[in-house]
């Protein structure tokens, strides 16, 4: 299986680095294969604009089987409109990351 992490970015320290290294450190302890997209940007690709970013993402997305959903992702434009293709897709959603543990 593989897992797309979605969740907000834009205007949180770090671009919310920690919370999606921890989701993606959780779920492949359980043996899942993750798909970040802090992970995926090109190593030199200097400053990207909203749009480069969502290209990139999406793309990614189209290769996964779920989306995870972190917490705050209702606040991201981007991860509501991950969300919204992935469910179009047929792809599952889910959202035990928001849940607390």
């Amino acid at each position: 299986m593989i897992a797309y992490l979605s969740g907000p970015m834009t205007g949180l320290p770090g671009q919310n680095y920690a919370a999606f290294q921890a989701a993606a450190e959780r779920l492949r302890s359980q043996g899942v294969q993750v798909i970040s997209p802090h992970e995926i940007t090109p190593p030199g690709a200097g400053p990207w604009t909203w749009a480069q970013h969502m290209r990139v993402d999406l793309a990614a997305l189209l290769t996964a089987d779920v989306i995870v959903m972190l917490p705050g992702w209702e606040g991201s434009r981007g991860a509501r409109l991950e969300k919204t293709v992935a469910e179009a897709l047929g792809l599952l959603v889910d959202y035990s990351l928001t849940e607390t543990s």
